[in-house]
């Protein structure tokens, strides 16, 4: 059974950097979407990174150019590296995956397309 879990939250800064971590067990050697989500208090959960198993990768608006997402294949991690944090950063970070292609090219694919889910990690960013 796939099981998905994230690691590497905590508390920083504004302008400072954090990187999340995501360890997906029994995943089979097939093609995939993996992605990070976030949830702000008050909010509703947003997409903002994916990447596929071919390395692809797209960014919301509100992250592009701050953060980056990667993948380790053979170790079945998949990273978000978060720099220039601000406090709108805040939220709880949550990483999903699903068989196949990701669905968007050009934006995070929505929430309904990944059937595996971590619990979330905290990311407080202070002013």
């Amino acid at each position: 059974k796939l099981h998905v879990e994230e690691s590497g939250g905590g508390s920083v800064q504004a302008g400072g950097s954090l990187t999340l971590s995501c360890t997906i067990s029994g995943w089979p050697n097939i093609r995939y979407c993996l992605a990070w989500f976030r949830r702000a208090p008050d909010k509703e959960r947003e997409g903002i990174a994916t990447i596929d198993s071919d390395g692809l990768t797209t960014y919301a608006d509100s992250v592009k150019g701050r953060f980056t997402i990667s993948h380790d294949n053979a170790k079945g991690i998949v990273f978000l590296q978060m720099d220039s944090l601000k406090p709108d950063d805040t939220a709880t970070y949550y990483c999903a995956a699903e068989p196949g292609h990701c669905t968007e090219v050009d934006a995070p694919s929505p929430e309904g397309d990944f059937g595996y889910w971590g619990q979330g990690t905290q990311v407080t960013v202070s002013s």
